[in-house]
């Protein structure tokens, strides 16, 4: 499976240019300043990018571009969107050992109560479609022609399928194609709601209509493509794709692990309950209304919360409340979680990246960060559960 034959290499922009936040998303870090850091590229003017390579599709500007030379879109305050990055001396990067299960698992029988089989997760994939396919093979999850070759396995992903890559929709259709392929073959293939779902339904459902924001005017449509929306993704958005993603649910709990896709506790303002919180979810999207989908967006954008002092305390909070023993999201990029910055500026011109062979297990081992940063030529992950050091 590839892109298709009208789209050209993956060329992924750089780190901290392809990595965009609002600042009302962001968790202030202690003693942090959320100035760029004096060798970082500054990401709010266009005039200190470097130039992006074309694709075929693109006529002119990037896709992904939000604005032209230095004027900001209509109706959009512009902002700081930096991440803040810390280096810390109490996290570490654990590896973890390639699953010891067949490529091929067998399916069960149909009989009652019939044991699940291994359960994996799916990070952050943002439109990286032939990473996707490359890390699914990999992990012998479907085959060479790109089906589901796993039988009764378990697979989560863990939200944010579209943006800042080359083919979201792609990836859409990938997921919702082993769905059905993964349910006839005795497993299951499941998404749960990332804060990009959020933005791309916004963005087709209100355009340009001004929303509240907490911090100066905004659109969905501008915030959309300050974080990296694709104009091919849009293009190709159809009815399925919008319904297939306002369905999808917040927080599941599978074998003792709480799923979900940002790390933070904002999901507690959304009920008590898993149940609680996905149906909030569902009824904030039915009622189409643009001021409370933006304050979802809003509050499902915050990250960090299990990071830094008193992180394992808001990791309890969450299973306290929802069940588990362990937390496992996607969302915060691991080389931002461990402190660590790709470049761009090789004299060769080739991107050097951060360095992610695995998920990250932090908060006192009790959260497992999922995004390999695969925006920023990390690593798009695919991992069993449980891991074992």
């Amino acid at each position: 499976m590839t892109q298709g034959a009208s789209q050209g290499p993956v060329v992924r922009t750089a780190t901290l240019r392809d990595f965009r936040v609002p600042p009302y998303a962001q968790v202030p870090v202690q003693g942090h300043s959320t100035q760029p850091h004096p060798q970082q590229p500054e990401a709010d003017h266009p005039a200190t990018q470097a130039p992006q390579a074309q694709p075929p599709h693109s006529v002119g500007a990037h896709p992904g571009d939000a604005y032209s030379q230095d004027e900001y879109p209509d109706g959009y305050t512009p902002t700081e969107r930096d991440l803040p990055v810390i280096n810390r001396g109490d996290t570490l990067q654990v590896p973890v050992a390639p699953p010891e299960v067949p490529a091929t698992a067998p399916a069960p029988q149909g009989t009652h109560g019939a044991t699940p089989g291994p359960l994996y997760v799916v990070g952050d994939v943002h439109g990286y479609l032939d990473e996707l396919v490359a890390a699914l093979h990999e992990q012998g999850l479907i085959d060479a022609e790109g089906r589901w070759a796993a039988g009764n396995t378990r697979l989560w992903f863990l939200g944010d399928f579209t943006d800042r890559g080359p083919d979201g929709i792609g990836v859409i259709d990938l997921v919702m194609r082993l769905s059905a392929e993964a349910a006839a073959a005795g497993g299951y293939c499941k998404a749960l709601m990332g804060n990009h779902e959020l933005l791309l339904l916004g963005a087709k459902r209100f355009g340009d209509t001004p929303v509240n924001s907490g911090a100066g005017t905004a659109t969905f449509q501008a915030a959309w493509l300050l974080n990296g929306g694709q104009k091919s993704d849009m293009d190709r958005l159809q009815d399925v794709h919008l319904q297939w993603m306002s369905r999808l649910d917040a927080i599941v709990e599978e074998d003792g692990h709480l799923l979900l896709h940002s790390d933070t506790t904002a999901y507690l303002d959304y009920g008590t309950s898993i149940e609680d919180v996905n149906d909030t979810v569902h009824e904030v999207l039915t009622r189409n209304d643009a001021d409370e989908c933006w304050e979802l967006f809003r509050k499902l954008t915050k990250r960090f919360a299990f990071r830094d002092e008193g992180g394992s305390g808001a990791v309890r909070e969450l299973l306290a409340a929802y069940g588990g023993q362990r937390v496992v999201h996607g969302h915060s990029p691991i080389p931002y979680l461990l402190g660590e910055v790709g470049t761009e500026d090789a004299a060769d011109g080739e991107a050097t990246g951060p360095t992610v062979e695995g998920p990250h297990v932090y908060a006192d081992g009790l959260a497992i960060a999922m995004d390999g940063g695969v925006t920023m030529a990390g690593k798009l992950l695919v991992r069993r559960l449980p891991l074992h050091n």
